[in-house]
């Protein structure tokens, strides 16, 4: 058997041929093959990235062809570092970089490093997400920033790079469904709208939490009036249970907004 590849089965019979090696007494596996030549070639690939200093991140693709990009940026970094991490994660100095794709690497603090580790990062249609507890979680929810938020209108990037998700890097500018930060008069005010058959303007208010709470309570009106729509609803965990009804019995509709259900109402009746 060539060197760094060993047979195996399917459970039909099928042979097939596995690759590894060991390094720094750690046995890593490489991958599975349909004949012995790929996995003895996959297995010199891996040597060569953990023995060559001329391989670097920036030039490794040239030397793999049967080594998967992902098992290649796990090697170089315990190469490195001296860290063996399964994600294609390759560590600097108070940061690190997740490999998407062989020219696709997202910056992350170093803070977030034994998450990554142990949670793939996927892709779809342009959302970042992770497997957790059985559902897809979308990595913007780490700072705060709510689901199907958009880019430049709920968050930004400070210095305008997309793929630099430093938590100083990502500004949350709306944190909560239905809000809009605006200026008047130099003044930040926020907007509340609804969504029901287009957008109805709810309000205008001095906080986000008030604009918020807002929302909530013109979803309620909405639910009473009849409509049967799965709004989701804000959640504000800097308030108490009471300091949050004070605020919600005291906050003002748009009357406009009000006589609009009132006829979806009497069309209902």
């Amino acid at each position: 058997m060539l060197s760094g590849a060993f047979s195996a089965k399917t459970k039909d019979g099928t042979i097939y041929y596995r690759s590894s090696l060991t390094y720094k007494r750690k046995h890593i596996s490489l991958g599975s093959f349909p004949t012995e030549e790929e996995a003895h070639l996959a297995y010199k690939e891996g040597t060569s990235l953990l023995s060559e200093s001329e391989i670097t991140l920036e030039n490794y693709t040239a030397y793999i062809k049967l080594l998967d990009f992902a098992k290649a940026i796990t090697l170089l970094n315990f190469r490195d570092n001296g860290v063996y991490i399964k994600n294609p994660i390759y560590l600097k100095q108070n940061y690190f970089l997740y490999f998407l794709a062989p020219q696709t690497e997202y910056k992350f603090d170093i803070d977030d490093l034994f998450f990554y580790s142990s949670h793939k990062i996927m892709q779809r249609g342009g959302r970042l997400f992770v497997n957790e507890y059985g559902m897809q979680t979308g990595i913007l929810s780490r700072y705060g920033v709510r689901n199907h938020a958009v880019l430049d209108v709920d968050y930004t990037f400070a210095n305008g790079n997309p793929f630099d998700y430093s938590y100083a890097n990502i500004i949350v500018i709306n944190r909560y469904r239905g809000v809009v930060q605006t200026e008047h008069n130099g003044l930040l005010r926020y907007q509340a709208f609804i969504h029901i058959n287009g957008n109805y303007s709810i309000g205008t208010y001095s906080s986000e939490e008030k604009a918020a709470i807002a929302y909530n309570k013109a979803v309620d009106l909405a639910k009473a009036a009849g409509i049967h729509k799965n709004f989701e609803e804000n959640y504000i965990t800097e308030l108490s249970a009471r300091e949050y009804a004070e605020i919600y019995t005291n906050l003002k509709i748009s009357p406009k907004y009000i006589n609009y259900l009132s006829t979806l109402s009497a069309i209902s009746d």
